[in-house]
């Protein structure tokens, strides 16, 4: 009796491990061919210059801190930051899960329930933002050149992608658990999770501005290879 339940607690087990392999694998074996699917992107002057920037996981879009289309400072306000400069040419911005982004400082510090449900979007979306005063292109940053018609739709995009407050405001987050002494995080209308993660939203952002992108990806370099 003990033989045959042992013997059905291993079928079960094995069944259950073979299942999550057999998952993972069609994952990621979906996530290389859709992006591998390149979709091209509308010709258009070269007026607006954009940036992806990736940590070898994370891509964040990069773009002017302001010009004549907006002025991204009145938007992120720098009284957000531990540094109040608001001589920055830049704004990164990146979405992400907020439990991930605000308790998990670290890949120590990340913890079973905190993957799943970044995993399975079981929380909340937020959007990070953080100010530069330079840019600098290597394997990690890469240029991309818009038209002031595609920047319009990119900027329509990442304000779509945000909860207002009753005043209209992007909802600041107040949080100790900052990267740096320019950045701050906002309440996001787009939850993370494995099909929609921050390569994704920058993904999606691409093809909202009708630039080069990949038809899904999940990864950063799917987006990478586009541009290579």
């Amino acid at each position: 009796m003990i033989k045959k339940s042992l013997v059905k607690a291993f079928h079960i087990i094995w069944k259950t491990v073979a299942g999550f392999v057999l998952l993972v694998g069609l994952y990621l074996l979906s996530a290389w061919i859709l992006s591998s699917i390149h979709i091209d992107g509308e010709p258009g002057n070269a007026e607006v210059t954009l940036y992806l920037q990736t940590n070898g996981v994370h891509t964040d879009i990069i773009v002017p801190a302001s010009n004549e289309l907006i002025n991204w400072n009145n938007y992120f306000p720098h009284k957000y930051n531990r540094n109040s400069d608001s001589t920055s040419k830049y704004l990164a911005l990146g979405l992400g899960d907020k439990e991930f982004y605000l308790e998990t400082p670290t890949w120590g510090d990340l913890t079973i329930p905190t993957a799943f449900n970044a995993a399975f979007g079981l929380g909340s979306g937020v959007l990070h933002a953080t100010y530069y005063r330079e840019i600098r292109v290597d394997e990690q940053c890469i240029a991309i050149q818009a038209s002031k018609a595609q920047y319009k739709e990119l900027i329509q995009y990442i304000q779509e992608s945000l909860l207002l407050n009753s005043n209209g405001e992007y909802i600041n987050i107040k949080t100790e658990a900052l990267y740096g002494n320019s950045d701050a995080f906002y309440e996001a209308k787009w939850k993370y999770s494995m099909f929609h993660t921050c390569n994704t939203w920058v993904n999606n952002a691409l093809q909202r501005a009708k630039l080069k992108a990949c038809f899904w990806t999940p990864f950063d370099w799917g987006l990478f290879g586009v541009y290579e």
